[in-house]
């Protein structure tokens, strides 16, 4: 399994903002809907792009779990 698939849930997650969340699992979503709007609709390329564009103004939460999954 590669580790741009382990990333793309956690986006896909973060995009979607449940309650039901476990901690962590939305970690960036703060940062996707800071930094990422604009490309939420293009895809988990996409937003993975753009948040790495922006690595330097992410949380240290999101941070980590990018590093985490080798990003």
């Amino acid at each position: 399994m590669s580790k741009l698939t382990l990333i793309i849930p956690l986006v896909l997650i973060a995009s979607t903002a449940s309650a039901q969340q476990q901690p962590g699992q939305d970690a960036c979503a703060r940062d996707v809907s800071r930094h990422c709007r604009a490309v939420m609709n293009n895809g988990d390329q996409a937003v993975l792009a753009c948040l790495k564009e922006h690595r330097a103004k992410l949380s240290k939460a999101c941070e980590k779990v990018l590093t985490e999954h080798g990003q």
